[in-house]
């Protein structure tokens, strides 16, 4: 009886093994003939495998997701040099925390006006530099709107990630007052210490800037870039569990440590993203629409749901950004606040925070997958289609 289950789960595995590498072989054809983002592409191949029971429930699949999903974080730190963060302008910061304070404060009164779940709170003004940066292919890295919203977007995503760690520890079941303290002591140690070891290293690599050889040489035959690079993610990974913290945080700051200090390696970044995106990450969309009943969108309320809640969204972040209005002007508005509404992988890691607590239902769960979706889609396509109409003026 036992090993008929293992020969059991080990088929399911087998097929889902061929299903993903079906998906990896030929999402970025559907993607180019869909003209979808690749991320979305593969959530939709996700939910239309799933739905014709070709992927069935695997712990192995969902750890392996996991992984994914932590891996694309820690790509996502590797965009950010945290000494740029002290070299802003004064002005450009104080409008930054003031727009993100702006969203907190806006969506608690749409949430406290409609008598929404709390867990709102952190799901609209949730953000992501992910799709963000896939913007810089149009409009170039000189872009000044697209500069700016990425700085507020890594602000806001540190933000977002912080508040998820804390959401965390406080709706895990049977969570006791101590638990939470706890978690938050955790939280404020595990950033004192990142502070703490980021000055350390400036200063350490200031007076031996050799060390930085030491560890990634410029003509190495094993690798050993690579190797530290992936020492340090797994490292950061044990961290997290043993604390009990958000293992997105450690890995999207273990990304900026690398991208801060060991910026030298020109093409490091290029030789962690090009694994990352050719097969861990895609292997993360995938589950992620495989966990979406693709039935539920022939549902209007979930669909009706699912715009409203986007329209809410996008709306909420045009009409705070109108604080930079003096810095980047009145036409670049619109493209700022769409270009931070585009949260695919935060926004499905709260839903998914959310509905494992029970705190949100398999409706609100699915409308919110279709709402990641619609924004990955619909403001994508929108932003390219403004660009274009500016280009031709």
């Amino acid at each position: 009886m036992h090993q008929n289950v293992i020969n059991t789960q080990g088929l399911i595995d087998l097929k889902i093994l061929i299903v993903i590498a079906l998906c990896l072989l030929f999402s970025p054809h559907i993607a180019k003939i869909l003209r979808l983002p690749i991320s979305a592409t593969e959530i939709i191949l996700g939910s239309i495998v799933a739905y014709f029971g070709f992927i069935g429930k695997s712990e192995n699949f969902s750890i392996l997701a996991s992984v994914g999903f932590y891996y694309l974080m820690f790509i996502a730190g590797m965009e950010i040099n945290l000494r740029t963060f002290f070299s802003l302008d004064k002005e450009i910061i104080k409008k930054s925390f003031l727009y993100i304070i702006l969203l907190y404060i806006l969506s608690l009164v749409i949430v406290w006006i409609f008598k929404l779940a709390f867990v709102f709170v952190l799901i609209i003004p949730v953000m992501s530099v992910g799709l963000l940066s896939l913007l810089y292919k149009d409009f170039g890295k000189e872009c000044h709107w697209l500069n700016i919203a990425m700085i507020v977007a890594t602000l806001a995503e540190v933000i977002s990630i912080v508040f998820l760690t804390i959401a965390g520890a406080f709706l895990q079941e049977q969570t006791k007052i101590v638990d939470v303290v706890q978690s938050i002591l955790y939280l404020g140690i595990f950033l004192s210490l990142c502070f703490l070891i980021f000055k350390f290293l400036g200063v350490l690599f200031w007076w031996y800037p050799q060390f930085k050889i030491v560890l990634m040489p410029w003509e190495d035959k094993n690798e050993k870039d690579i190797r530290f690079c992936m020492a340090i993610f797994i490292l950061i990974i044990v961290a997290m569990i043993i604390t009990k913290l958000e293992i997105v945080l450690g890995s999207f700051i273990a990304g900026s440590f690398i991208a801060t200090f060991l910026g030298h390696k020109k093409d490091l970044e290029y030789k962690i993203s090009t694994f990352g995106y050719g097969f861990l990450i895609p292997i993360f969309f995938i589950y992620t629409g495989s966990t979406f009943n693709l039935s539920m969108i022939l549902n209007y309320h979930i669909v009706l749901k699912a715009i409203l809640l986007m329209l809410v969204m996008i709306g909420l972040r045009i009409l705070c950004a109108s604080v930079f209005i003096k810095i980047i002007g009145f036409r670049n508005i619109i493209l700022f606040g769409l270009g931070h509404s585009m949260p695919l992988t935060l926004l499905i890691a709260t839903a998914t925070l959310g509905y494992s607590a029970k705190v949100l239902d398999q409706e609100i769960y699915s409308a919110l997958i279709l709402t990641a979706l619609f924004e990955a889609i619909l403001v994508m396509s929108v932003i390219k289609y403004i660009s274009n109409i500016k280009n031709n003026f």
